[in-house]
C-alpha cells in the first residue's frame, strides 16, 4: 500500500449519515443524482428521525472528506422482509452518488462494499440494485452482475 492510500484512509472514511451532515452538503450532493428540491432544517430533521427509528433496517452512509467537512460520498440499503426463501431478507441499494470532484478515488466503490457488507450481516440472501446502463461497468467491478430488467411507473 502506497503512503497515499494510507492519507486516503484517515481523510475518506464511511460513516453513517449524522444530523449535522445536512450542513456539510448532503442534500446538494444528493442533487448531482436527481431531481432533489431543497429540504427545509425541519423536513431534514423530521425524515432523519423517522429514518433512524428504523435502526439497522434502513441505512444511510456517507463519506465526509475531512480535509474540506463537506459529504462527498453517499448511499443507502435498506432491508425488506419476506415470506419467501425461509423468511429470507433482501437489501435494496439506492441512491449511491459521489461529488464529481472526487469521482475517480475509489469512493463509489467503498459506499457500495459498506452497504453490501451491512445488507450481508443482516442475514440478507441477496442485495440487489437498480442502475443505467452507462453505470453497470462500476457495478460490475463491485462484484454486482445483470440478472434481470427493471421496471417503473412513476406518480407524478
Amino acid at each position: 500500500m502506497q503512503g497515499s492510500d494510507c492519507v486516503d484512509e484517515e481523510r475518506f472514511k464511511v460513516r453513517k449519515l449524522e444530523i449535522s451532515d445536512k450542513k456539510k452538503g448532503f442534500v446538494e450532493l444528493l442533487q448531482q443524482l436527481t431531481v432533489c428540491d431543497a429540504v427545509s432544517d425541519k423536513d431534514f430533521e423530521e425524515r432523519f428521525q423517522e429514518l433512524a427509528a428504523c435502526g439497522d433496517e434502513h441505512v444511510i452512509c456517507v463519506i465526509e472528506d475531512d480535509q474540506t467537512g463537506k459529504i462527498v460520498a453517499t448511499g443507502s440499503v435498506f432491508i425488506e422482509k419476506k415470506f419467501v426463501r425461509n423468511c429470507g431478507k433482501v437489501g435494496h441499494i439506492e441512491d449511491v452518488v459521489v461529488d464529481s470532484s472526487v469521482r475517480g478515488m475509489q469512493l463509489g466503490k467503498k459506499i457500495v462494499g459498506f452497504l453490501t457488507d451491512h445488507a450481508c450481516s443482516m442475514g440478507c440472501y441477496k442485495v440487489i440494485l437498480d442502475c443505467s446502463d452507462e453505470n453497470r461497468p462500476f457495478y460490475e467491478k463491485c462484484g454486482y452482475k445483470q440478472k434481470s430488467v427493471q421496471m417503473a411507473k412513476y406518480f407524478v
